[in-house]
């Protein structure tokens, strides 16, 4: 009990002659202490809430709540207007589907090197129509451009 008391003295003593006291914190200190917090406006902002689809996925059957993109809902229609009759598996859907979305790459990334080529940042019709007989060999290609022309013909009349 005597060393506490001694000790005690002792800061007594100490903050008598500075003026200063050891539990409080100096004037320089503080100054230390409030440069070194971040301002508002340096703090990170918040992020807001993303909302949530709700009300469509509960009619719905399957709900997809990412940003899935399939063509697999337009296969069925080709094929009754080709082959009435006729189903696809779930296995063929999906060959299908990768073979679509691999085919519209490669057309869009042929489309966009035609446009850098010619010193253009928008990719043309005619851009598209090339890149399609660039990368379908012969018949394929002519049957392609005559159908993709009928359907361009169709949109634009009844638009």
């Amino acid at each position: 009990m005597s060393e506490t008391s001694s000790d005690s003295y002792e800061e007594d003593v100490i903050t008598k002659e500075t003026g200063i006291s050891e539990i409080e914190p100096s004037e320089t200190e503080m100054a230390k202490v409030e440069t070194s917090k971040p301002d508002p406006y340096d703090a990170e902002p918040k992020k807001a809430k993303q909302k949530t689809a709700k009300g469509r996925c509960r009619r719905r059957r399957h709900c997809h709540h990412d940003n899935f993109s399939s063509f697999a809902t337009y296969f069925p229609r080709v094929l009754r207007q080709v082959h009435t009759g006729l189903s696809l598996s779930h296995g063929s859907a999906n060959l299908l589907d990768s073979f679509v979305k691999d085919m519209l790459e490669q057309i869009a990334e042929e489309a966009g090197r035609l446009a850098r080529d010619n010193k253009r940042r928008t990719i043309r019709t005619k851009d598209i129509k090339t890149a399609v007989r660039l990368l379908l060999p012969g018949e394929l290609g002519k049957c392609a451009m005559s159908k993709a022309s009928k359907s361009l013909i169709r949109y634009y009349t009844f638009r």
